[in-house]
């Protein structure tokens, strides 16, 4: 790899990851809307197919967060340095953005580009609460497989696919089954469409930081390998010393 691209490799993968979401999954919501040829279940079954082959091909670089409140619970629970945290989430929302980006080019203002809305007539705090839950059984399944030396490590991106899969069924059609700021905030910038954005981010935030924490109470007194949310090579222990 370039020198100059070493030090930034993992934001780089979280970047491509998170664009890869939005080009993808919010993608799909503008082809249901244009040719009403995928459905709710098309629509869901896209964004758990991308992160499925995204986790695949990134996990082993970056830890695949491809989610700033993934990141953010990662650092709460000490399976990730703070120092580290500002720079995966920038990576993340600009390639969210870049993904809405492209997305206006190909389908124009279709859709609000994907943008997540509340279903008419459901409260406010109906809405937040689905967001967290929703995101509280991603993070979940990503705790378990990614920092319990005991989960099944090539399942992982599996696994972390239907849970994306599961809450997009369950909460797209309430919420628009965001789960993730970053997925929020492309469409809704470059859009700029902001219905009550800031459940997008409260929610699973809230969320995704309980369950993980949820999950180190269950954990059973196993003791998570080091480094473990880029525990597929060796090398990614050094994020703990990097400079």
């Amino acid at each position: 790899m370039h020198p100059r691209l070493t030090g930034a490799r993992e934001e780089l993968a979280e970047g491509l990851a998170t664009f890869a979401l939005v080009l993808v999954g919010c993608g799909a919501i503008l082809v249901e809307a244009t040719t009403g040829q995928l459905g709710h279940v098309g629509v869901a079954f896209a964004f758990a197919a991308v992160i499925t082959v995204m986790v695949y091909a990134t996990g082993h670089v970056s830890g695949a967060h491809i989610n700033p409140a993934i990141t953010l619970a990662f650092a709460a629970t000490g399976h990730f340095p703070w120092r580290r945290v500002p720079g995966y989430i920038t990576a993340q929302v600009l390639g969210a953005l870049t993904g809405a980006t492209l997305l206006l080019i190909l389908f124009g203002p279709t859709a609000d580009l994907g943008a997540t809305t509340l279903a008419a007539d459901l409260p406010l705090w109906k809405g937040l609460l689905i967001e967290a839950l929703a995101t509280g059984v991603l993070a979940f399944v990503i705790a378990s497989v990614a920092t319990d030396a005991r989960a099944q490590a090539p399942a992982a991106g599996a696994a972390i696919g239907l849970a994306v899969g599961i809450g997009a069924l369950f909460a797209g059609p309430l919420t628009g089954g965001s789960m993730n700021p970053a997925r929020t905030l492309g469409p809704a910038l470059i859009a700029g469409t902001w219905s009550h954005a800031w459940i997008y981010l409260v929610g699973p935030i809230l969320g995704a930081v309980g369950a993980m924490g949820l999950y180190e109470l269950v954990r059973d007194g196993s003791t998570p390998e080091p480094g473990a949310a880029h525990r597929a090579k060796a090398a990614r222990t050094q994020l703990e010393v990097r400079p």
